[in-house]
């Protein structure tokens, strides 16, 4: 399914507001868009909501605000990515946006050091 202009500057304005981690980028994936830093996936987007990755250590600043995961359904079951909605005052402050999409970095980094011990 082809991307709309208004995901695609959704997309463009989320990785703006992401610059101060450093060269983020995206790239089209699951219907959507993944949010990239140094090669790892940290975010994700999907109509035009912006999701986080999230871990035990951060599961719980989501959940206390009452936000949820991204969730699908596939043959008739329910699943869900370790990916939660970002807080709104993201969208809309820089400092906000640096402090959350930092978290979800740092939960990005901790999955990938887990991955080459087990290697």
């Amino acid at each position: 399914m082809p991307t709309s202009n208004a995901e695609k500057e959704f997309v463009r304005y989320v990785v703006e507001l992401m610059q101060s981690l450093g060269p983020v980028r995206s790239k089209r994936m699951f219907g959507g868009h993944g949010i990239f830093l140094e090669g790892l996936m940290f975010a994700l987007v999907i109509s035009s909501t912006l999701y986080l990755k999230v871990d035990e250590e951060t599961l719980a600043d989501f959940e206390e605000r009452g936000l949820g995961p991204f969730s699908y359904s596939k043959q008739g079951k329910e699943f869900s990515l370790s990916y939660f909605e970002a807080p709104e005052e993201t969208m809309e402050d820089e400092d906000e946006m640096h402090a959350w999409a930092g978290k979800a970095y740092s939960v990005a980094l901790r999955a990938a050091a887990k991955g080459k011990k087990k290697s």
